[in-house]
């Protein structure tokens, strides 16, 4: 999709409200005329034709919006902007966060628990063995 200014988009995303307006309209008829006691088939078949060519013509819409919005929320730079770095670092900042919290309660842990290990092996050591002399 081509760069646009803030203005075109407020523009499209009017136009995607119009066609949401029209796509409900459509509808509305169709069912409308599916309520009556003898329904006019063509008529049902028009509206309910043009609610899916509004609908296809939304949704194309939408997910051009959302495609634009994806890649400037995903970190992806967007006309010189500098929120992507900005991102970036503060999501290192996070990791190293993380990571820095995680090693010291592996430490912890490890200090808890080396006096423990030390007093099991010792508890569970076995007897010195006896050396046999080779000469008898």
């Amino acid at each position: 999709m081509a760069t646009s200014g803030p203005v075109e988009r407020l523009q499209q995303l009017e136009n995607i409200e119009k066609e949401i307006i029209n796509t409900i309209q459509f509808a509305g008829k169709a069912l409308e005329e599916l309520a009556k006691e003898k329904p006019q088939m063509k008529a049902v078949e028009a509206q309910t034709t043009n609610f899916i060519k509004t609908l296809e013509s939304l949704d194309q819409g939408l997910m051009k919006q959302i495609n634009y919005l994806t890649q400037v929320s995903t970190g992806q730079p967007h006309e010189g902007s500098c929120y992507a770095a900005q991102k970036d670092l503060l999501m290192a900042y996070h990791r190293k966060a993380h990571v820095q919290s995680r090693l010291e309660e592996l430490e912890k842990l490890l200090t808890e628990q080396k006096p423990r290990h030390l007093m099991l092996t010792k508890s569970y050591s076995l007897p010195p063995m006896p050396h046999h002399g080779s000469a008898q």
